[in-house]
């Protein structure tokens, strides 16, 4: 039998240690790769085994800008060569854009909110006058953690902040103007899937901002995620959601082969539902999975397990 393990591709050793402890209880063979810098030898076939694709739209926040190019080339090297990856190329190219995101969702007929994407400072502000409604926000397209995300009143305060120090420029340069959403109870809901198929839904207190990161790290200090008081109730994991929303992003998810994934939605006063954010190197709140007694981290190392055991039994 060929020996084979799990590989991780990734940039951030916080939001990975999570899940190779529990490779590791399962007793589970695995090794990293971490794609801050390396090489993609096309002369050579890549190792045995499953590999799974944690890259980050936010990873040049930890100084790793050009790691998401690089996962690009290995998952391109390991599809060409037929092993098992989740999470590949085609689930790499909506987690680098939100443009890429919602015209996925609009193509399986999942309503997304009114979105204009602008490069260049006066393109921001005439893109947000297309729009034509107030209070709008501004977002980068390759984010992560709520980056770039900001609430405007008016064109003016706009223009103001595009033209100021405060301004954030975007690191593929593109930026999103959107249709606020309100939430009449100040939260969204976050849908996480595992193999494609619904595991639970979170619902997260935006009450704070809008910098929404589930992960630890982020609950103790992160500059980009905000701390509350009482950081158990910000996450809260809540009963399932209605069926026909867990069919539509479940059939979503199969159309892009995204394997594991994080979608967020918010629903506004008139009932009605927005998809707005697809984030395919999900993390889970520890404080909220505890006290629900469910761990996303432990249902993805059991699946990535079960996918070994299938490929050794075909190789």
């Amino acid at each position: 039998m060929i020996f084979s393990k799990i590989y991780i591709i990734h940039e951030n050793d916080e939001w990975t240690v999570h899940l190779t402890k529990r490779l590791e209880e399962l007793n589970l063979p695995y090794e990293l790769w971490h794609l801050n810098q390396g090489i993609v030898d096309l002369t050579t076939a890549p190792p045995e085994g499953v590999f799974y694709n944690r890259m980050s739209a936010s990873s040049h926040t930890r100084g790793h800008r050009y790691a998401p190019e690089l996962a690009g080339g290995v998952l391109s090297w390991l599809e060409l060569h037929g092993r098992t990856v989740f999470n590949g190329t085609k689930a790499l190219r909506l987690e680098l854009s939100k443009i890429n995101q919602y015209t996925a969702l609009q193509a399986s007929s999942i309503n997304t909110p009114k979105t204009i994407a602008a490069v260049g400072s006066e393109q921001i502000i005439l893109a947000a006058k297309k729009l034509g409604k107030t209070p709008f926000i501004t977002k980068h397209n390759r984010a992560g953690k709520g980056l770039g995300v900001q609430l405007f009143q008016t064109i003016e305060a706009l223009e103001t902040y595009v033209n100021g120090p405060a301004f954030e420029d975007p690191v593929d340069g593109i930026t999103l103007i959107q249709q606020y959403i309100q939430s009449p109870d100040a939260y969204i809901t976050r849908a996480e899937f595992i193999g494609g198929k619904y595991l639970y839904a979170v619902r997260v207190d935006t009450s704070e901002g809008f910098e929404l990161c589930p992960a630890d790290s982020c609950q103790i200090g992160d500059a980009f995620c905000p701390v509350g008081e009482e950081p158990a109730m910000k996450f809260e994991v809540k009963e399932d959601i209605d069926v026909s929303w867990v069919e539509r992003y479940e059939a979503f998810l199969q159309a892009n082969k995204i394997d594991v994934a994080g979608i967020e939605f918010i629903r506004d006063a008139n009932g009605e539902v927005y998809t707005y954010d697809v984030n395919t190197n999900t993390n889970y709140n520890a404080d909220a999975e505890a006290k629900a007694e469910k761990y996303g981290m432990l249902e993805l190392a059991k699946f990535l397990g079960t996918a070994l055991e299938k490929s050794k039994v075909h190789a």
